[in-house]
């Protein structure tokens, strides 16, 4: 009997073990990037359009820097980020370094203008007149940003911000090195994140490159080795050679968020014409127009994606190609991302489709008429079969102004991150050195040469 008795006793705390731990396993937090916005009454924050990767005649653009500076501030961007190839930003009314690289400019009859001083402060304050009339509300200048890696063929661009004066000039950088590129950054005080990594893996041709685990883990492991480098853009100009860098982003947040790494995605016009300045832009959520909080959003992520042309995917949509840059059609945009336990409230307006992506696939989706008047969406992932299991979720409008993404937000079940170390092994140190060898100049260069004539 006592045997019996001790047997009972023993499977009822097994049986007690299993459903604490049934329960500790739902027992898990939503962490959002949005949480400290202040959405409504007398003390909402702005939402901000911004662009932070842009070029001018100071590079490879057709358009002087006056020129871009003045066109975004008329199209109603908030803030601006010039980062020209290999050339440090300046106040906009102080001529950057002119580099030889460059001086074909000349050749072509190009033009490198700043602002007048006069300019520059009627375009911060807001008295530069648009149609005729004062604008109201200034053009924040963001200096110190490089599109690093300036004179590479494989255009494994970084874009480093907040950088000190002159830190980034004519750094030409190394073919396949986004590392050495983020390295600068880092050590000069400043942040980065990844430029159009999908013009990089040249993915565009083939959707799986994106998922290829080789190619998941050389981004993640830069993003985990160093805490400057933020991200990587998962829009850029019009996405036609990066259609599928937003499914990249999905799985390296899937290999970075084991280790506690938040990885922000950015999304900027990189506009080098005119064409591109409406394409691909980012709306930050902050109390006040400034250069502050402008680097304080990078990092907290209390932004919004947007672009007007991207191509169609099966995998998450969009179902078909769009293109309505240069509409009058407005965009869709988030007037609130709220989290209430396991509930997340989303008010929106001028989508026609609703999703939300966990761990890279879309786990809810709803369908809406047009309207210009907020409605008003709820995720309860109660609801949703495994949310305990996810790692993140995300949501992204779409309408018949573009796309618009929200940052990730993040499964918090309690697990202690995972501490990175990186790979120190003969095999690793093999493979690195013939990766080394396979990127120079010259091997690139006959590769790509190589590939035009029998690829």
């Amino acid at each position: 009997m006592k045997k019996i008795l001790c047997m009972l006793l023993c499977a009822a705390l097994m049986c007690g073990s299993l459903v604490i731990a049934a329960s500790a396993a739902s027992d898990y937090t939503i962490v959002s990037p949005y949480a400290d916005v202040v959405w409504d009454g007398d003390n909402a924050w702005g939402a901000y359009k911004g662009n932070l990767h842009t070029h001018s005649t100071f590079s490879d653009a057709e358009m002087d820097l006056n020129e871009m500076i003045l066109e975004h501030y008329n199209q109603g961007f908030d803030f601006l980020a010039m980062t020209d190839h290999g050339v440090t930003g300046t106040p906009w009314n102080v001529a950057p370094a002119r580099l030889p690289l460059y001086w074909y400019q000349y050749i072509l009859g190009y033009k490198q203008t700043p602002l007048t001083d006069e300019e520059f402060a009627a375009v911060t304050d807001g008295t530069y007149p648009v149609d005729g009339k004062a604008r109201g509300s200034g053009m924040t200048c963001v200096i110190g940003g490089n599109e690093l890696n300036a004179l590479t063929l494989t255009k494994c661009h970084v874009n480093g911000m907040f950088l000190p004066p002159h830190a980034g000039d004519n750094y030409l950088g190394y073919e396949n090195d986004h590392e050495g590129a983020v390295r600068l950054a880092d050590a000069a005080g400043g942040i980065s994140f990844i430029n159009h990594p999908g013009d990089w893996l040249n993915s565009g041709r083939d959707i799986a490159i994106v998922s290829d685990p080789a190619n998941v883990k050389y981004f993640s492991d830069i993003l985990l080795k160093y805490d400057s480098c933020l991200g990587m853009e998962v829009f850029n100009e019009r996405n036609h050679v990066t259609p599928y860098d937003r499914i990249l982003w999905d799985n390296v947040l899937m290999a970075c968020l084991p280790y506690g790494k938040r990885v922000i995605g950015f999304s900027n016009n990189d506009a080098h014409f005119h064409s591109h300045i409406d394409s691909s832009f980012s709306v930050f959520m902050m109390p006040e127009n400034t250069v502050e909080n402008i680097k304080k959003t990078m990092h907290s992520g209390a932004f919004f994606c947007v672009t007007r042309e991207l191509g169609g995917n099966d995998l998450i949509g969009p179902a078909e190609d769009f293109d309505v840059r240069y509409s009058e059609t407005p965009y869709p945009a988030f007037h609130e991302l709220t989290v209430d336990g396991h509930k997340v409230t989303v008010r929106a307006n001028n989508c026609t489709e609703l999703q939300w992506i966990a761990n890279g696939k879309v786990i809810a989706h709803e369908t809406v008429e047009q309207s210009e008047t907020d409605t008003t969406y709820v995720l309860d992932l109660d609801k949703i079969e495994g949310a305990e299991d996810f790692l993140y979720i995300r949501c992204e409008l779409f309408g018949e102004g573009g796309a618009t993404i929200s940052q990730a937000l993040l499964i918090d079940d309690g697990t202690q991150p995972i501490e990175y170390v990186a790979d120190t092994s003969r095999e690793a140190k093999r493979a690195s050195l013939w990766y080394r060898i396979t990127s120079l100049r010259l091997f690139v260069l006959f590769r790509l040469i190589a590939d035009k004539l029998f690829g």
